[in-house]
């Protein structure tokens, strides 16, 4: 169902071809990364968490969030939170080593703000003990659920640099412990609402676990400053009660309900769900992407405004990854994602 809107409707072959002259066409989008990243402000701090113990003897603060950004000079008015799964280093660098979307945003004028959870990264206190067993045959499964093959063959023409060594030894460096369960979900976004309420009008980029996170910060949120959610390969979804798949909330992502007037706010801002190639290719997303479908469904069936966009078939790019805005062509994928933010008024300064 590619790039799904709120009719269900294909984009017509006309209207991809006026997009695709578009993004030739426009300034400020694939022309712009080689210049200067100029910074009005640049800072981090925590948020959220508790302490347990006692604050006047013997205490711990742990389980908050962390909190990376980047302002650059006269800034967009919308910030772009990048949400990982993987870790945060994939918004930071593409698999070579090349600009990554922090880069490429902060140049096209987008506050960035980079985020760690509970747990994990930079926000590692927890306030319980958590496994930190190596898992072997880690590097081999990441394989697989970045869609770089079927292990231990590549797809072809791919957009990760598979002849340099050194980019696939980045890569699989490039993860946490993902704590993929609904109480980790549970308390990851307690901490992310806390971060986008203070920070202020976001669009949530998201990668994967992310995705389903996000919306559950969505409804936890005490404001209205999450404007969008762009999801790169969601693999979890919240549905309104009586709607959608059995709830599971056992399992590592869902699918999990909530009440309807609880969903309703994820009808409140325009959601993009994006997936590479090769997914048909895959031992494992293509029920994702049916899940994907679905959710679309019936977010505008409430009056939401979700669509779904396959890079190969609606844009043309090939080889994509799990990952597409860590791939060699991610400045294509960028321009995507420009153009989503200004059609949608998210791109005033």
């Amino acid at each position: 169902m590619p790039f799904t809107s709120a009719a269900g409707m294909r984009l017509s072959a006309v209207a991809l071809v006026a997009v695709a002259a578009a993004f030739t066409a426009s300034p400020g989008m694939a022309q712009d990364t080689g210049g200067r990243i100029v910074l009005e402000r640049q800072g981090s701090f925590a948020v959220g968490g508790k302490v347990i113990g006692d604050p006047k003897t013997k205490s711990q603060s742990c389980d908050h969030g962390f909190v990376e950004f980047q302002i650059p000079a006269e800034p967009r008015k919308v910030s772009l939170f990048m949400y990982h799964s993987s870790s945060a280093a994939v918004w930071q660098n593409r698999w070579d080593g090349g600009e990554g979307f922090q880069s490429i945003f902060l140049k096209r004028g987008y506050p960035v703000y980079l985020w760690d959870g509970p747990r994990v990264g930079r926000a590692n206190w927890g306030c319980e003990p958590y496994p930190s067993a190596p898992l072997i045959g880690r590097d081999q499964s990441s394989f697989e659920a970045w869609r770089f093959g079927v292990w231990p063959d590549w797809f072809p023409d791919l957009q990760f640099p598979k002849d340099n060594p050194e980019a696939w030894n980045q890569a699989v460096r490039a993860r946490y412990n993902e704590f993929d369960t609904y109480a980790n979900a549970q308390l990851e976004t307690d901490a992310t609402a806390k971060a986008v309420d203070r920070i202020g009008p976001v669009v949530m980029l998201t990668n994967s676990a992310g995705g389903w996170r996000a919306q559950m910060t969505a409804i936890k949120s005490e404001t209205d400053n999450i404007k969008g959610i762009v999801a790169y390969e969601d693999v979890g979804y919240v549905f309104p009660e009586g709607e959608g798949p059995a709830p599971n909330p056992s399992g590592p992502f869902g699918p999990v309900s909530v009440p309807l007037e609880e969903f309703k706010k994820l009808t409140k801002f325009p959601m993009l769900f994006v997936w590479g190639d090769n997914v048909a290719k895959s031992r494992i997303y293509p029920p994702t992407l049916k899940m994907n479908e679905e959710f679309v469904r019936i977010v505008n069936a409430h009056g939401g405004r979700a669509a779904i966009l396959r890079l190969r078939e609606d844009a043309g790019l090939v080889g994509n990854t799990h990952i597409p805005f860590a791939d060699l062509n991610n400045v294509a994928v960028a321009d995507l994602l420009s153009q989503w933010l200004a059609k949608n008024g998210l791109d005033a300064r």
